[in-house]
């Protein structure tokens, strides 16, 4: 969450990737911190999935990851 926050503040846009059981924790983070961050949840699990499943993920997350980046 630094690390977005950083690339933000440099003029650089950027958003939090985790899987779901990650977003309440997320957001009391960005929260406490005082940080409004992009973020987007992917299913989870991710360990173990094949390359294919890998990749039908990250297609799944595409366009909530461009709204993200472009809605600032």
């Amino acid at each position: 969450m630094h690390d977005i926050d950083d690339l933000e503040r440099r003029g650089l846009a950027g958003v939090v990737v985790a899987s779901e059981p990650f977003a309440e924790a997320a957001e009391a983070q960005a929260r406490a911190l005082g940080l409004d961050v992009a973020r987007v949840f992917t299913p989870h699990p991710i360990q173990d999935r094949t390359d294919q499943e890998m990749q039908d993920l990250a297609d799944d997350a595409v366009e909530a990851l461009v709204s993200a980046l472009t809605s600032a």
